[in-house]
């Protein structure tokens, strides 16, 4: 087995709740060049060629998207081109120079009709102009035939960002009682734990085998809950001196612009028997991700957990 060759790491979306995670997690002895939207605009698919031709990468990690789901109903040629096409564009100008490709995708790929957790073959049918632009990105990369992985997750949250997490955690303060949908079932990810097994991931594999690697794995936390269970552990784990009371309600009671499946399970057994990588449970994460924000608070700056 050879040793993994020295890295240059492009990353993208470094502000973002994967991205940011990504810069505490990469190995010190890699040379990584993070990028913002600032420096790489992902719907100028000229500047992706001139910054990968620039850089010459032995990886890239896409942690750069269009998030805005809701929003894309009404937004779906730029989502197309964040989430569809620069994903493409990137996947070929790595196959061009031999670096590896790590892409991140999401659960919203699937209707959420099937009763048990999706694996990675079962066959896509997004009901959402998000979850079709993703689906295209993945469909973009594999075309591009050089050597990628794509990771799809699924209800991330973290420090940083937008997130239900924090949603929850401002809400709090303002209400007492919180009405949230009961009947939509997925795995809380918190995104430090995807950035920790994705550089678990690029650390454990020699440089020569990440073409017969190449795919699409699922990784989320283990086990799963609905959102009202997600709201009731952050509330309870939280600390808080008077919690607000989660009032379980239907999907149909809080419409939204964009549909979202019924079942987001996914199954991690591939990502388990290629990497040897399985996360932890949802609400153990729940915990962490609490500690790393109150240690926040009472330091001044997020540290690493």
């Amino acid at each position: 087995m050879s040793k993994p060759r020295e890295h240059v790491v492009l990353v993208t979306g470094v502000t973002g709740q994967v991205g940011a995670e990504l810069l505490t997690c990469l190995d010190p002895a890699w040379r990584v060049v993070a990028v913002d939207r600032n420096r790489l605009d992902l719907s100028n698919l000229g500047q992706i060629r001139r910054l990968v031709a620039d850089v010459r990468p032995s990886i890239i990690v896409n942690a750069a998207a269009y998030t805005a789901v809701d929003k894309a109903e009404s937004d779906a040629q730029a989502a197309m081109l964040i989430n569809g096409e620069a994903p493409g564009v990137l996947a070929d100008e790595a196959r061009k120079i031999g670096a590896l490709l790590v892409h991140y995708s999401t659960d919203y790929v699937f209707d959420g009709t099937k009763e048990g957790a999706y694996v990675e073959t079962d066959e896509p049918n997004p009901l959402n102009e998000y979850g079709a632009t993703k689906l295209a990105g993945e469909r973009a990369i594999e075309q591009a035939a050089g050597a990628w992985v794509v990771l799809r997750t699924s209800w991330v949250y973290g420090a940083h960002g937008r997130n239900f997490l924090l949603t929850m955690l401002r809400l709090a303060k303002q209400k007492q009682d919180l009405p949230i949908v009961a009947d939509q079932f997925g795995a809380p990810t918190w995104a430090r734990t995807i950035a920790e097994m994705t550089v678990r991931m690029l650390s454990g594999a020699p440089s020569d085998a990440w073409v017969a690697r190449s795919g699409i794995y699922h990784l989320t936390a283990t086990g799963s809950t609905s959102w009202a269970g997600f709201a009731t552990a952050i509330f309870n784990q939280a600390g808080l001196t008077r919690p607000p009371r989660v009032t379980p309600i239907s999907a149909s009671m809080y419409p939204t612009p964009a549909r979202r499946p019924r079942n987001s399970r996914l199954s991690c057994e591939k990502l388990g028997a290629t990497f040897g990588l399985w996360a932890p449970q949802w609400d153990d994460e729940v915990t962490r991700c609490l500690l790393q924000l109150r240690s926040a608070r009472e330091g001044g700056s997020l540290t690493r957990g």
